[in-house]
């Protein structure tokens, strides 16, 4: 009995481990210059074993009608709706909490940029960086973990 049960606490603890190293999951994005929460996404591990992330919850500003559709966008994404909208894609893991060599858009002006994500501190945290040619030629949001939807 007392195997099984530490057999139990061994994976329960590798488990919430590895849980806390990954991106994986539900993240608010809070706007910089108000701190209003403007959407959730769900990061999620492809079949190819890169990151994506989706947009599964949106809170438009007061007053402002929310962005439906993205007209913005080019290519196949022009004209899809923004709720269910992939806008991370292809981050692969570089070692030390950091994804890297992605892409995301931004569903309000149709941009791609390059992207790279590092989760920080406990994990409770996501820097999110999109940027054009080079990382230091970007800027840079934190997401906050959530587990509501």
């Amino acid at each position: 009995m007392y195997r099984n049960l530490f057999s139990c606490l061994i994976i329960l603890f590798s488990t919430s481990c590895w849980a806390a190293n990954s991106p994986i999951g539900y993240w608010k994005t809070v706007d910089d210059v108000s701190g209003r929460v403007q959407s959730i996404i769900q990061i999620y591990e492809t079949q190819d074993h890169t990151l994506a992330g989706k947009i599964v919850k949106a809170f438009p500003k007061p007053g402002v009608a929310p962005l439906l559709i993205c007209n913005l966008c080019k290519g196949p994404l022009h004209g899809q709706p923004v709720l269910g909208m992939t806008i991370l894609s292809s981050l692969k893991p570089e070692g030390n909490n950091l994804w890297s060599n992605g892409q995301i858009i931004d569903p309000n002006t149709g941009n791609i940029y390059h992207c790279l994500i590092k989760l920080i501190g406990t994990g409770d945290k996501l820097m999110i960086r999109g940027y054009i040619l080079f990382h230091w030629l970007g800027r840079s949001q934190t997401w906050l973990h959530t587990d509501q939807i």
